[in-house]
């Protein structure tokens, strides 16, 4: 990373909202698997940021 660089995590998206508590991110629960990935490439696009799958049930969106 080039220095001054920053990277953000811009979003959760979730199908297990009880692994999360509280923070300074917006969470998104998705229904079922399809809906996270949908979610997640929306939101990636939206934000021009990248999406990373962090296990079977999450995806974060993060801005380098």
């Amino acid at each position: 990373m080039e220095e001054g660089q920053t990277t953000q995590i811009l979003a959760i998206i979730t199908t297990n909202r009880e692994n999360f508590a509280g923070g300074g991110v917006p969470i998104f629960v998705a229904k079922q698997k399809e809906n996270l990935q949908i979610i997640s490439s929306t939101l990636e696009k939206t934000l021009d940021a990248s999406a990373h799958e962090v296990d079977q049930e999450t995806m974060i969106i993060v801005k380098h």
